[in-house]
């Protein structure tokens, strides 16, 4: 029963304009609140070796060790390190006139690294070109 007789119907429309503002503010929102996902490393699979451990009796060994509070000595003595220029003469002293002694780093774990490329610096200044890192083997799980 239609009792509006004299009544045309209107057709229901859809105003377009005031959906696509929410939209942009929902595209704009989503585009500032974004956090794009960074890698955070390479995935690097380093090969695996057995090695030997091969005789440096010919050749005079340096042996500089580093802990974690930044105390450096070499061959078990002591030094002060005040710059790398220093420690570089420290090694020639110890090394007495050998011409490439093989450096072997001890660095604690917990070491800065900044400690060890100072060390490492300093065999460079020094004219030392054989640097080696001495490490414990890891116990298996």
């Amino acid at each position: 029963m239609n009792f509006q007789r004299g009544r045309s119907r209107e057709e229901p429309e859809i105003n377009l304009i005031p959906m696509i503002d929410v939209l942009l503010v929902i595209l704009i929102f989503m585009m500032v609140t974004t956090t794009y996902a960074q890698l955070s490393g390479l995935q690097i699979n380093l090969p695996q070796a057995t090695g030997e451990t091969t005789s440096t009796k010919e050749t005079r060994q340096i042996n500089v060790s580093v802990d974690a509070t930044e105390h450096y000595a070499l061959n078990s003595s002591p030094v002060n390190f005040t710059n790398v220029d220093r420690l570089a003469e420290d090694m020639r002293k110890v090394a007495n006139g050998a011409k490439s002694p093989v450096i072997i780093i001890n660095a604690d774990a917990k070491t800065p690294h900044q400690a060890v490329i100072n060390v490492m610096e300093a065999a460079r200044l020094a004219g030392y070109t054989s640097i080696t890192f001495k490490t414990t083997e890891s116990q298996p799980r």
